[in-house]
């Protein structure tokens, strides 16, 4: 039989309940599939232990930590210090997730801004990818992701992009990348379908968030890692091309963006 195409997922949280009674079986259908790399990420800084422990677990597991803009009020401020810190570790490949959340936690927004900028920093510093949030705050998101840029580039993704046609362009023109989510393969996704099909294929990755969004024919289960491939047959679609040299672009745009977690060939 032949194996299928290696793919990765490049944002999913692992460390959730939903996968505590079935993380093997659930790393081993991701396997299976072809999902042969993923990075699973902490949103709050107390956690990173646990998802660390993860990483170091299986093989193809990679992390990054950060603090999610939905818990920037209720989490100790991180420090540029502590992120740094993190970054030692082999297996620690981003900086992330935040961003800025104004549709459920608009009230949060100044803390959520200084959260936003230490994390930059971080990502100024290590060299590191920045993993970006974004919901209801396009304009600010654009701002400050500008301004830092012009103090000192970095390099970033927009997980889960589903926010507007002027946030894709402001991202892309800084040589940001697009992450694809389930919601692409949503049937009343056009719009964000839309997005990434006028995006540069070279800057667009794949993810699933799981445990959330799962894309169809799963949609309203838990996601898992597996479930990449189906987005990832949307995203072909949506670009013209066959599921294998989707995964194959997908995979190397992976690789340069997350360059610790690449995978290396051998001489």
């Amino acid at each position: 039989m032949t194996a299928a195409p290696e793919i990765v997922d490049s944002h999913c949280h692992l460390d959730f309940p939903d996968f505590a009674e079935d993380l093997a079986g659930v790393v081993d259908r991701a396997r299976a599939a072809g999902v042969t790399r993923m990075v699973t990420i902490c949103t709050r800084l107390r956690q990173e232990p646990q998802v660390r422990a993860i990483a170091e677990r299986f093989e193809g597991v990679f992390y990054a930590a950060g603090t999610h803009p939905m818990s920037a009020a209720e989490e100790p401020l991180v420090s540029v210090d502590q992120l740094v810190a993190l970054a030692a570790h082999p297996k620690f490949v981003g900086i992330g997730e935040t961003g800025l959340d104004y549709h459920y936690t608009a009230d949060s927004a100044e803390v959520q801004k200084t959260s936003l900028r230490i994390h930059i920093q971080a990502a100024q510093e290590t060299g590191l990818p920045l993993i970006i949030h974004a919901r209801a705050a396009d304009d600010d998101m654009a701002a400050i992701l500008r301004e830092g840029f012009r103090a000192r580039p970095y390099s970033c993704v927009m997980h889960c992009f589903s926010s507007s046609p002027a946030l894709a362009r402001a991202a892309l023109d800084l040589g940001f990348y697009l992450s694809m989510s389930g919601i692409a393969a949503f049937p009343k996704s056009q719009d964000i379908r839309d997005i990434f099909a006028a995006a540069p294929l070279d800057r667009v990755l794949v993810e699933t968030d799981a445990p959330y969004l799962a894309p169809p024919p799963f949609r309203g289960k838990r996601n898992e890692p597996a479930y990449t491939v189906h987005t990832a047959r949307k995203g072909a679609e949506i670009f013209g091309l066959s599921y294998a040299d989707f995964a194959a672009a997908t995979s190397a745009n992976f690789d340069r963006l997350f360059s610790k977690a690449a995978v290396k060939v051998q001489a």
